[in-house]
């Protein structure tokens, strides 16, 4: 260091991106409905894994990349959106609420009870 400045190592580059990729991860999960358990379950790994991953803690191997990808039904550039702004890994609330709301959409067994909530914000869209 000199100056008393932080330098960017390799490791620090790797690190910031397994953190991106893991919060990827997370989001498109929560999307589906999915848990992290099932998710875990779906790729052949532990909760604790799946939770490593997540919060990059743990990096992921090109293989189970891949089948994160076919489990989360997204292309592999999906995970790598976004890696050239500014601290994207952080959801401000209108996001995290439209996340939430994706969960909970999700998990509503009646589809008639779908489709009237899908009305019911499209209704909502127009009236702005």
């Amino acid at each position: 260091m000199d100056g008393g400045t932080l330098k960017t190592t390799p490791a620090n580059r790797a690190s910031s991106i397994d953190r991106h990729v893991g919060a990827r991860i997370r989001e498109r999960r929560i999307m589906l409905g999915l848990s992290q358990q099932q998710m875990a379950d779906m790729i052949g790994v532990t909760y604790q894994q799946a939770h490593k991953y997540e919060r990059g803690i743990n990096r992921i191997s090109a293989g189970r990349l891949y089948e994160i990808t076919r489990v989360l039904n997204v292309p592999i550039t999906y995970f790598f959106e976004g890696l050239d702004g500014a601290d994207d890994d952080a959801m401000n609330p209108r996001q995290r609420m439209c996340l939430e709301l994706a969960r909970n959409f999700a998990s509503i067994s009646n589809q008639r009870h779908q489709e009237a909530l899908s009305q019911l914000a499209r209704a909502l869209a127009v009236q702005q």
